[in-house]
């Protein structure tokens, strides 16, 4: 090297001008484009020759590159040089595919895109080759102009891209997107098409989008995509549908329609994952929903009634489907099931007419029927919505707290009444009885009911009478299936709900201990009953009944009765006992007619047989100041021994007069030896459902003036309105309170200076310490 030379290039580095490496670059190149075969040797060539040129130096003064100095360095230092090679190959890349262009700029339909699709994968395919090459140049003279914000420089691969975009998308796009959306429409005409020519400019199409702004940013923007063919699709698919779905309907009934709409939108969805970029999964599910089902939504709304009618389950099932995917869409459907349901409940209890006012199982298994139905189409039909369900709960709710059994009883509170006495059915002792295991499901079944039962504090009281006889007769059909209702009963409303129902229980446990200390008591005395007698004690506050009305004891009854009580006073001192003589029973056994009866009876039907031990006849007149049973209960009783043959008279049994005689009957016959005439009495039973429902008023009142004065002593002051509002949502799980009887229960508690009306204010109460 020469001294002079050495002067300017003081470290001796190498100096390659662009024209030495570029002939033979350039054929490289064109070589890659060629997609001819290259030997590794000879790409290791071209990338030494990007390399060499790269790194080789020039002055300052030099090429365009030099002209911006690195941080630090004096302008005259030396600087690595790239923008010249970077023109070539920006030429180069533009000269080869305007020539392209030539070969596709009058094609159309499929051969545009075939000859797009091949043209796009081996120009990509070569330009990742030549990027490998460029590798050098990307990584420090690329690299280096993008950190100091030139915009119009790429890495030589986004260059590549760019360059198709500027050169060859922007000729061709509108003839490529307008054939590829052909394709697309004859493959939903039912033809088989060559996806890959699709896929091939889907491709191509979310490659060119480009993010300049930030070329280090991953992944394309997806503009070019969006803009030039999604929107394009989009609305095609639209139009399509829109066409397709109204001539459709047109000539097919909804149920097929429905189908098809499926298909469609499966077919979409699969059309996606096929051979479009899952960015436009969203907004092609949301153009076929707009078209196929909203803009058809009442032709829907309209069908969906008869498919109720009909009971096409599958297709009510699709309807739900296809409406869900549209925003409030299932309104309308829950509202249409909702009075389905009341009706066709309102129908089948209408149907029963007067049976299912008088039969109980009738009535309970009507409802459970309707509601089973339903049920079992909103769990399958309507994926167990929680709108659906809603539908089913407030329709049940309405008609079985109102319709017509309720309404030929002219009380709201049938449905509960009837209900207990379902269970009465279900729990009590009878040659039906099912198995313990159907038992329990029955019972879940009739919880089912109770839940939409408004008045609770009716059932409560109607199931506790009726428990309350049960266990008292020793009728329960399982201890275990009346510990699980109360059980249900309990977890269903609350402790307070089921705290008497379970003291019973507990009453008859005491009793059987009770029972037992008395026998033994008897046993010490060495002073034994002539009879079998057994008793039970019943704490007055829990058990429902009525306390006995005025009766004398049979004399072979007395000494019992004194005996008993007397154990009983040395045993709890300061308990009285009052007897319930109306709930006792006790069989006799007969010596008076040709065969040995056992005759299980009442208390009052023994007072009176008991009588003719020493007569065989006595007025009524007699009777009744013999036993001081009331003139109305003694009638009774005696209708139902003149019934049964015991008794004979020669007057008209349903007009008994007091001065009517009643002969005791020798010839009584009977085929079974022992004989049960312990039947209810009819005027007992309508009392009893009417103090029944004076008590349950009486409760409600008092739970009302309580629930008011919980209310006000939080608040302290408070408006009638909110008031109201408060006692309302407070009792609502009980029963539903008439606002009348709450004013009533606001004027009692003022009355009792619990509260007092604000001065001035208008409706305005406040609470009284």
């Amino acid at each position: 090297m020469s001294g002079s030379s050495r002067g300017n290039n003081p470290h001796g580095l190498r100096q390659i001008g662009l024209d030495q490496i570029w002939d033979d670059l350039k054929s490289g190149v064109e070589h890659v484009y060629e997609r001819q075969s290259m030997a590794r040797t000879r790409y290791m060539e071209l990338y030494t020759h990007v390399y060499n040129y790269c790194t080789s130096v020039h002055m300052t003064q030099g090429s365009r590159s030099s002209a911006k100095s690195k941080k630090g360095q004096g302008a005259g230092g030396a600087q690595f040089v790239g923008l010249e090679l970077y023109k070539r190959l920006r030429e180069f890349l533009k000269n080869y595919l305007v020539d392209l262009l030539q070969g596709g700029q009058d094609l159309m339909d499929e051969t545009v895109l075939t000859f797009y699709t091949k043209q796009w994968e081996e120009y990509q395919f070569s330009s990742k080759v030549l990027d490998g090459v460029c590798a050098y140049l990307n990584r420090h003279w690329v690299r280096r102009e993008c950190d100091e914000g030139r915009k119009d420089i790429y890495d030589i691969y986004s260059l590549a891209l760019v360059t198709w975009r500027d050169n060859l998308f922007k000729a061709l796009n509108k003839q490529v997107t307008n054939a590829v959306l052909k394709l697309i429409e004859r493959e939903r005409h039912g033809e088989t098409i060559n996806t890959r020519l699709v896929s091939g400019v889907i491709n191509c199409y979310v490659a060119l989008g480009l993010n300049e702004d930030d070329l280090t940013a991953k992944g394309p923007t997806l503009s070019v995509y969006k803009e030039n063919f999604e929107s394009h699709f989009l609305e095609d698919t639209e139009a399509f549908y829109l066409r397709e779905s109204t001539e459709f309907l047109r000539q097919n009934p909804v149920t097929e329609y429905m189908k098809k709409a499926e298909a469609r939108l499966s077919e979409e969805q699969r059309r996606v994952q096929l051979y479009l970029h899952e960015s436009t999964q969203d907004a092609l599910a949301r153009v076929c929903e707009k078209v196929l089902i909203e803009k058809h939504l009442e032709i829907f709304h309209s069908e969906f009634q008869n498919l109720l009618d009909d009971d096409k389950n599958d297709d009510l099932g699709r309807m739900y489907q296809l409406v869900s995917r549209i925003a409030d869409g299932l309104g309308e459907l829950k509202s249409l099931l909702e009075a389905h349901i009341h009706y066709q409940g309102n129908t089948a209890i209408e149907k029963c007419g007067d049976s299912a006012l008088n039969d109980p199982k009738i009535y309970v298994q009507t409802i459970l029927d309707v509601h089973k139905k339903y049920n079992a189409l909103v769990m399958t039909a309507f994926n167990n919505d929680a709108g659906f369900v809603a539908a089913l709960d407030k329709a049940c709710g309405r008609f079985i707290n109102n319709n017509s059994v309720t309404k030929m009883a002219n009380s709201s509170s049938k449905s509960p009444e009837l209900l207990a006495r379902y269970c009465d059915l279900l729990l009590k002792k009878s040659s039906k009885n099912p198995e313990e295991a159907e038992l329990e499901d029955t019972l879940n079944q009739v919880m089912v009911v109770f839940k939409y039962i408004e008045d609770k504090d009716v059932f409560q009281k109607f199931y506790s009478k009726m428990l309350a006889k049960r266990l008292v007769q020793h009728m329960s059909a399982s201890d275990d299936a009346e510990a699980s209702m109360i059980s249900k009963l309990k977890q269903a409303c609350g402790f307070e709900y089921t705290s008497k129902l379970q003291r019973m229980f507990q009453d008859i446990g005491v009793s059987k201990d009770l029972n037992e200390r008395f026998r033994k008591h008897l046993a010490l005395s060495g002073e034994p009953l002539d009879i079998d007698f057994s008793i039970q004690v019943l704490s007055s506050g829990s058990w429902p009944f009525q306390q006995s009305c005025e009766f004398t004891l049979p004399i072979e009854l007395e000494r019992s009765f004194h005996r008993f009580t007397t154990f009983y006073s040395s045993q709890h001192s300061g308990r009285k006992l009052n007897w319930l003589y109306n709930m006792s029973k006790g069989e006799v056994v007969t010596n008076c007619f040709k065969n040995r009866y056992t005759l299980q009876a009442s208390t009052f039907q023994m007072a009176v047989l008991l009588q003719y031990n020493t007569a065989d006849n006595y007025t009524v007149q007699q009777l009744q100041e013999s036993t001081e049973v009331k003139q109305d209960t003694l009638v009774q009783v005696l209708q139902i021994l003149l019934k049964s043959k015991l008794l004979v008279t020669d007057a008209d049994e349903n007009e008994l007069l007091p001065t009517t005689t009643l002969n005791l009957f020798h010839g009584y016959k009977n085929k079974k030896l022992r004989v049960n005439i312990n039947i209810p009495m009819k005027t007992e039973v309508k009392q009893e459902q009417e103090t029944t429902h004076k008590h349950i008023e009486e409760d409600r009142k008092l739970l009302i003036q309580a629930a008011i004065v919980r209310i006000m002593k939080m608040r302290k002051i408070l408006k009638h309105q909110q008031l109201l509002g408060e006692v309302l949502n407070q009792l609502s799980s009980r029963f539903k309170p008439r606002v009348p009887v709450i004013k009533k229960c606001i004027d009692i508690l003022i009355e009792k200076e619990y509260l007092e009306r604000v001065d001035g204010q208008k409706d305005t109460y406040s609470y009284l310490a």
